[in-house]
């Protein structure tokens, strides 16, 4: 009898092992990404894909009227926006299918594993009792000496019969696990191609969109009067920026001097607002529009050759005193390096910075694109010295003259 107490202890000692937790190629992270997360996502893309159709009602009933062309602009350019959004939302949904792919995959093979090992063990138990003679139930019982006996032996069978159903029990819960997660891997895959297909098209309606923009500018300044009421504008809201730069450096030198700050960890040299190209398609200075008094006095230089993804720099160390978007400049960032010394860019996709952070020199402050009045993407460049702008190519060595 004390033979099979331990032949049962050893087997339940066998089963508390199976069930140790075993570390695996996949660790789970501190927080793991759960349907929640992706359900919150899709719940945000209904949102976006709402305020677009508004949106295009709005534009539908401006371009009918064909008037107010800038607003037109400013609308394109905020379906844009929101179009960019869309394209981040889908892919964090498909970054987070992919994480809830490894969690699954980890979590299946976890219990593919444990299914081996509880089978393994309950074979290797079939056959030691086998070998012990001890394969019937009823046998062992009915082996008994004595009543004293039979009551000893009913304890063990009870035992070893409660042991081995909960094994059985334990294998019938591990299958049903694996088959579940299985399901749940293939609807995870197909959720997540769909979400790859989703994505494709947001990219395209990109294209389409940034198109429809840049040829809507195009069309203006073919356009005599379009162009000479647009010029007009541009102007004003130009005039009327630098008057706001103005206003804010006056603010930001009275902080400074409340603060006993100095402008020392700005003193220094410029350096390319972007590390993509050098070409320079506009220079500063008056350039004609075609249109007889209409000519223009272009405030800085253009960098073309940038497209949609290039890293807009911090040119030099300095506080942000301007970051918000216009019907001319588009998204626009304005940085202070100390009394009158200013840089802008300009005709930006996004921006990454907001009014009043501290940034060095090279750091990411937005990415290249066409907002505002532009007909294609190019970072719109300034400087300003002592109260006045200057000629950016002053400090822009090396640049390639396309104009």
């Amino acid at each position: 009898m004390k033979k099979k107490r331990i032949l049962a202890l050893l087997s339940a000692l066998l089963l508390v092992l199976a069930l140790a937790p075993c570390q695996g190629p996949w660790v789970p992270t501190a927080r793991a990404v759960t349907q929640e997360d992706i359900d919150a996502l899709k719940k945000d893309a209904r949102a976006i894909d709402s305020e677009k159709k508004e949106l295009q009602n709005e534009l539908s009933k401006l371009q009918k009227q064909q008037t107010d062309a800038i607003q037109q602009r400013n609308l394109l350019d905020r379906q844009i926006e929101l179009t960019v959004q869309e394209i981040a939302n889908t892919e964090s949904q498909i970054n987070g299918y992919a994480a809830l792919l490894d969690q699954t995959a980890y979590e299946l093979e976890e219990n593919r594993r444990e299914e081996a090992e509880r089978y393994d063990l309950f074979c290797r138990r079939a056959r030691a009792m086998e070998k012990a003679g001890t394969t019937s139930y009823w046998s062992v019982l009915f082996k008994a000496t004595d009543f004293s006996d039979l009551l000893s032996r009913l304890s063990d069978v009870q035992e070893v019969m409660n042991y081995d159903q909960s094994v059985l029990d334990s294998l019938r819960d591990i299958r049903a696990q694996i088959e579940a997660k299985q399901a749940q891997q293939q609807e995870l895959l197909a959720a997540s191609e769909e979400a790859k297909a989703v994505l494709e098209e947001q990219k395209a309606e990109l294209d389409r969109q940034r198109e429809e923009a840049n040829e809507m500018v195009k069309r203006l300044q073919a356009d005599m009067e379009a162009q000479a009421e647009l010029v007009k504008a541009r102007e004003a809201e130009e005039a009327e920026i630098q008057s706001q730069i103005k206003k804010k450096e006056k603010e930001l030198a009275e902080q400074m001097r409340a603060a006993a700050m100095d402008w020392s960890a700005t003193v220094g040299g410029y350096i390319w607002p972007e590390t993509v190209s050098k070409r320079i398609t506009s220079p500063q200075g008056s350039r004609n529009t075609g249109i007889k008094g209409a000519s223009t006095n272009h405030k800085g230089v253009d960098i073309g050759g940038v497209g949609y993804t290039t890293n807009v720099l911090a040119t030099k160390a300095g506080i942000v005193i301007t970051s918000e978007r216009s019907s001319s400049y588009g998204n626009y960032v304005v940085i202070s390096h100390g009394p009158g010394n200013t840089t802008l860019y300009a005709h930006m996709s996004s921006r990454s910075v907001s009014e009043g952070d501290v940034v060095t020199q090279g750091q990411v402050i937005g990415v290249t694109g066409s907002t505002g009045i532009s007909s294609g993407p190019h970072l719109h460049y300034e400087i300003t010295e002592g109260g006045s702008r200057v000629d950016p190519l002053t400090y822009l060595p090396g640049y390639i003259k396309a104009w």
